[in-house]
């Protein structure tokens, strides 16, 4: 197998050119060493910041992409970590490059067998888009090296959303990745990951800057990952932390938060005041206090069946929105309805005029 990639030592680690012919670019600040191994896969928390998102949340717009990596054994122990950033000359994204066939993952593996364990942690989801195919490259890797599985963390979305004109094909093919589980997760960074992601591949992130809280913006935008993921799959994130602080007001959107962030610390549209008339307190969480996290790994996946049809149609209720009655009222409805007897009578002029009449002749009889 001749590879793509030419390969050079460096101080702390190795510098990699993913296609041999690569050469310096005034386009591009990365080039030609777009794949760094060991400590030369650190960035500066600066970088860090602009191209993640942490810790206040998505950066808008991308157009870096960055993606670390961890190979590893079936016994979970580290055989390599590094990171693919993307080339903006020859518009490359960091999957592509990584899982290009005679590429640097592939030679990897076939030049050590005990790698098993694949760990993406990339700014943006995988897209399959036709400059890019990171999506089908990681599919025909994976049915090249069945032994091997795949966990991938991402930041945020791309090119997901539906005003996107590739958006369709974007998500077809994390649903079609997504249907190869368990060999292959997809899970938004959330939580401890990221300060994992600090100790292990930022630099000038030490000590307590390493456990820094995550603050309410980021972990808003990481809940909505894990539902967009969720949504266009069918499968739950197999890691997500849960954000207790934000459960009162389940309408509250990340994008939403993101928006009022750093102007207010309030989520706009709240009213202050409740139907009595009464101050209401705000169970909206200011955007730059810390949260705390709950680790809970989604242990609630679907079973694999073999010959399984990811596609099949799938049967759909819908339900109508009744207004809502309080048990007393709903207890009250069962019951038949109490009917009280009642006199029905007509009034009449005829009657009237008599009545009169012997109201005259008692008085007479009166006098008399």
């Amino acid at each position: 197998m001749e590879p793509l990639y030419e390969e050079y030592p460096a101080n702390r680690g190795t510098i990699v050119k993913p296609y041999y012919w690569l050469s310096f670019s005034l386009d591009c600040s990365n080039c030609p060493y777009h794949i760094r191994t060991g400590e030369e896969a650190r960035v500066s928390y600066t970088e860090f910041y602009q191209i993640f998102g942490f810790p206040y949340g998505p950066t808008y717009p991308q157009t870096k992409h960055l993606a670390f990596y961890e190979l590893k054994t079936s016994t979970g122990s580290l055989v390599q970590k590094g990171h693919a950033s993307s080339c903006s000359a020859n518009n490359t994204h960091p999957e592509s490059m990584l899982f290009e066939t005679n590429g640097y993952f592939d030679s990897a593996i076939y030049n050590n067998d005990g790698i098993r364990h694949i760990i993406l942690y990339s700014n943006a989801s995988p897209c399959d888009e036709a400059d890019h195919c990171c999506i089908s490259k990681m599919y025909n890797f994976l049915r090249t090296f069945p032994d091997v599985t795949l966990s991938i963390y991402f930041s945020q979305l791309y090119h997901t959303d539906p005003d996107f004109p590739a958006s369709a094909w974007n998500r077809e093919a994390l649903r079609s990745l997504a249907s190869l589980w368990p060999k292959v997760t997809l899970s938004p960074i959330s939580g401890g990951i990221w300060h994992f992601l600090l100790d292990n591949f930022v630099s000038g992130a030490l000590g307590a800057a390493v456990f820094q809280p995550i603050l309410t913006g980021r972990a808003l935008a990481d809940r909505h990952n894990a539902y967009e993921i969720n949504a266009i799959t069918g499968v739950k994130p197999y890691f997500t932390d849960v954000l207790p602080q934000t459960k009162e007001d389940q309408n509250t959107t990340a994008p939403a938060a993101l928006a009022s962030y750093p102007f207010n610390s309030t989520f706009p549209g709240q009213s202050p005041q409740g139907t009595s008339g009464q101050p209401q307190p705000n169970l909206t969480p200011d955007l730059r206090v810390p949260v705390v996290f709950v680790l809970v790994p989604f242990r609630d996946l679907p079973p694999i069946h073999v010959g399984q049809n990811p596609f099949k149609p799938r049967d759909v209720v819908r339900h109508l929105n009744m207004p809502q009655t309080s048990f007393q009222e709903a207890k009250d409805l069962s019951r038949p309805p109490i009917v009280m007897p009642a006199e029905t009578g007509e009034i009449t002029e005829q009657s009237v005029s008599s009545n009169k009449a012997d109201e005259k002749k008692k008085k007479k009889k009166g006098k008399k």
